[in-house]
């Protein structure tokens, strides 16, 4: 029978809930900005173009997502490697 595995719940960044997690900041305001973009093009465009700028808009947030996913990997990754020597 495989060992059971135990789930961490503490902060990537400092492990400390008082702690400003700027990527945090960075990923919910880029996503709330994106979708207030999409929304928004139903609005302003005709409708040609509506879905492209749409379309770009999200993979836009994508990539948003991806930095901010492989910064947070990058800095514990950092962070564990200065525990280790």
């Amino acid at each position: 029978m495989a060992p059971a595995q135990t789930v961490q719940t503490h902060h990537d960044d400092e492990g400390e809930k008082g702690v400003f997690d700027r990527l945090r900041a960075v990923a919910i305001s880029s996503q709330a900005l994106g979708f207030i973009m999409i929304i928004a093009f139903e609005t302003w465009l005709p409708p040609g173009q509506v879905r492209p700028a749409q379309a770009m808009v999200l993979a836009l947030m994508l990539f948003a997502a991806l930095g901010v996913a492989l910064a947070r990997r990058y800095r514990r990754n950092r962070r564990l490697k200065g525990r280790e020597e």
